[in-house]
């Protein structure tokens, strides 16, 4: 498992293309299947995610291994910058002219 975990972390990190990216999640997820998900695999495919701007299966991959793991620090901290840009992202500045409500300005 470690060599192919190897493999997979020096592919993740040459990967470009979204089919590319594509693929290799599901062979990513084919080996997760398989046998019981290691927190490596997920924080592997949790990034690849992100590259897609898939953040909502990022966030499904953080939370699996926070729950598994309270303390992984990298987990913690992924989950709270995706779960801010998807509050920017979802955040529509022209529904109220209060500019007290502004996220900018938090």
């Amino acid at each position: 498992m470690r060599e192919d975990l190897k493999e997979l972390t020096e592919l993740a990190n040459t990967v470009s293309g979204d089919e590319e990216i594509e693929n290799l999640i599901q062979q990513i997820s084919r080996i997760m299947d398989s046998e019981e998900p290691e927190s490596a695999l997920l924080h592997l495919r949790a990034g690849l995610f992100v590259k897609l701007q898939q953040h909502h299966k990022a966030i499904n991959d953080y939370n699996l291994i926070l729950s598994k793991n309270k303390s992984d620090q990298k987990a913690l901290v992924q989950l709270e910058m995706l779960s801010t840009i998807l509050r920017y992202n979802n955040t529509d500045i022209y529904s109220s002219t209060n500019t007290n409500m502004d996220p900018w300005m938090e």
